[in-house]
């Protein structure tokens, strides 16, 4: 055995602009894919909501999608969409669909009946129901869908680097490559805390965004 350091310092100092780069492509392909993926799950769960049939085809497909590795969905996308981005995208989607057309339909369906006649007694029309009433309602179940998605997704976009993508996933492939432990350190520490960061971000957001759920009243 060497006398030779797990993690290399001085390397890391020396790269600490190529760290920031991939920190910020991680970033943003997680981004991208949980936003789109969440405004289409929407879409579908409002579609589910007003046409109750459709909900079983629709979870059934995002489930399908749920469930083919990685790996096997790059070798699907690679010939039509090449080793871009884009490729990247579509299979980290993929994989948000599920959760969040659930919490979403689950939170929307069990807000309380109360509320719906209350709202209904005040004169609010379907739509004005929807947003007004039962989104804001739903909103913690919504939130703890984009949660589950968001640190899910952080975790996968590492798998991306397969196909020159991933952001952090290129360090720790790149140092199980070459044996060189202080990149594949630093690549997965650095995604462990950006998945910390976000699921801590979506507990601020939640409370932010339902202030009558915090408790009133008490020591400051």
């Amino acid at each position: 055995m060497s006398g030779k350091p797990l993690i290399d310092w001085a390397w890391i100092g020396s790269h600490l602009d190529d760290i920031w780069a991939l920190t910020m492509e991680h970033i943003l392909l997680a981004f991208v894919a949980v936003a789109v993926g969440f405004v289409i799950s929407f879409g579908l769960s409002l579609i589910a909501i007003r046409w109750r049939g459709t909900y079983g085809p629709i979870t059934a497909v995002a489930g399908l999608l749920y469930v083919i590795p990685s790996l096997a969905l790059f070798a699907i996308l690679v010939p039509i969409t090449g080793l871009s981005p884009l490729t990247a995208e579509i299979a980290l989607v993929s994989y948000t669909i599920l959760i969040l057309v659930r919490n979403t339909v689950t939170g929307i369906e069990g807000v309380p009946v109360e509320a719906r006649d209350a709202a209904d007694g005040m004169g609010f029309t379907g739509s004005g129901r929807l947003w007004r009433v039962e989104i804001p309602l739903a909103m913690p179940l919504i939130v703890a869908g984009l949660r589950i998605a968001a640190v899910t997704t952080i975790g996968l976009v590492t798998v991306s680097a397969l196909i020159g993508q991933g952001g952090l996933g290129r360090l720790i492939n790149e140092g199980l490559r070459t044996s060189f432990p202080t990149k594949t350190i630093t690549g997965a520490v650095l995604s462990v805390a950006l998945a910390v960061v976000a699921d801590i971000g979506f507990v601020l957001l939640l409370r932010r965004l339902t202030p009558w759920t915090r408790p009133r009243g008490g020591n400051s």
